[in-house]
């Protein structure tokens, strides 16, 4: 208990006091978004989203107090975990002839894409930083770079089929950053850019499907075009404009309070969207550009403390776990914020710490708990020393052969 104690104390508390700031934020957005729709059962939303918090700290604090070595081996298991997951839900909307991307559990749903992007980003973090430890075959960097690609593309191409783009889009960008900051050589990275930047074209002719090929259409018109067609497949996305450009700088007021009620996301958002993926819509309309700046800036501030984290770690596998967190809510929340103002196709990504959902909400805090984890446990192992080279950069860091010394010649 007392060693318990001891890691409980040494909490990188300012990390959780931005952590619980912007999940206080985040409840007090769902209370504004849903507590007038007294007849749809929806007003005590924000109520459910606390009785989830209360779980998602116990899962938090035990998380963060036990030391993330399990995930040496506990990582694969994780993600295999994740792709069962999908699996199963591809098996039900087969059953079911529908395309959904959630599970239903009886008292709330599970988000399989977000249990498969969690799990993935774990593996990835461990295939990265420390398997090329553990296994000597993966010195090689550009077969350890093969490994975390397939990962990455296994739960990609499953996610495609549910159909979920922005969740498939999510793990390449994930993939993308915890590559760019893994001990890869340059050669490789520039090479992987290029090819990618190739396949874009490839990828929205003959991977998207037709309506998310719309999606992509809509929000490039949006941008581009002053005329355009409402009342079609760019109706949400026209009442997002509106709701966030009518905020002005402090917005409509809690509850739209300024404008007695009459505000855009009450009229025209129905009551899931509204405290879900079009949350940080109703921010930016109930408090205005204040009210988004400050959502922006508690990210700011929690992912810098989560890179300070990572800096601080003892081992390569904390560093890129810590990464892969980072990754993936700076992701998701981009996603999401750019989703609302319209500068991203609408992909139903919920904004982490903040949207309305239970089980994702307690992904949040256990995706946060590894981060605690690295910083609780960063002085109780020894550091590690470097990797002996790879074979690529031993070969390159070689003397060049010696010249045989030529011997004096005597005359006569």
């Amino acid at each position: 208990m007392r060693i318990l104690l001891r890691k409980f104390c040494r909490l990188h508390w300012l990390l959780v006091i931005i952590l619980f700031a912007l999940i206080a934020w985040g409840v007090w957005a769902i209370y504004n978004a849903s507590s007038f729709r007294e007849g749809l059962h929806l007003s005590g939303m924000w109520r459910d989203q606390l009785r989830w918090l209360a779980f998602g700290i116990a899962i938090w604090v035990v998380t963060a107090l036990i030391d993330y070595k399990w995930l040496r081996w506990g990582g694969w298991l994780l993600y295999a975990g994740g792709l069962g997951a999908l699996l199963f839900q591809s098996h039900v909307n087969i059953q079911g002839c529908g395309a959904r991307s959630a599970i239903s559990v009886g008292f709330s749903s599970l988000s399989t894409p977000q249990l498969a992007l969690a799990m993935t980003a774990v593996a990835l973090a461990v295939g990265l930083g420390h398997l090329h430890q553990a296994v000597s075959l993966f010195r090689y960097q550009w077969l350890r770079i093969v490994l975390v690609v397939v990962l990455a593309l296994i739960p990609v191409r499953m996610l495609y089929g549910l159909p979920d783009l922005g969740a498939a889009w999510t793990m390449g960008l994930v993939l993308v950053l915890m590559l760019l900051v893994a001990s890869i050589r340059g050669r490789y990275l520039v090479l992987m850019l290029a090819v990618g930047l190739c396949l874009v074209p490839l990828w929205y002719h003959f991977c998207l499907k037709p309506f998310q090929q719309k999606r992509v259409d809509v929000m490039v018109q949006m941008m581009t075009s002053p005329s355009l067609e409402v009342r079609g497949e760019a109706y949400m996305s026209d009442k997002l404009k509106v709701a966030v450009g009518s905020a002005g700088f402090t917005g409509k007021g809690p509850l739209s309070s300024k404008v007695e009620g009459r505000s855009v996301h009450r009229t025209y958002f129905t009551p899931t969207e509204a405290i879900n993926d079009f949350i940080f819509a109703v921010i930016v309309e109930e408090f205005g550009l204040l009210g988004g700046l400050l959502q922006m800036t508690l990210f700011l501030l929690l992912f810098l403390l989560c890179i300070h984290v990572a800096y601080t770690a003892r081992d390569e596998l904390g560093r890129m776990l810590v990464v892969g967190v980072v990754a993936l809510l700076f992701v998701c929340s981009l996603q999401n914020m750019a989703m609302n103002i319209c500068m991203f196709p609408i992909t139903g990504q919920s904004l982490p710490f903040t949207s309305y959902g239970g089980i994702y909400l307690t992904l949040c805090m256990f995706m946060m708990g590894l981060a605690q984890s690295v910083w609780i446990h960063r002085h109780d192992v020894a550091p590690v020393p470097p990797p002996p080279p790879s074979p690529e950069a031993a070969a390159e860091n070689l003397p060049p052969p010696s010249q045989p010394e030529e011997l004096p010649r005597l005359d006569g």
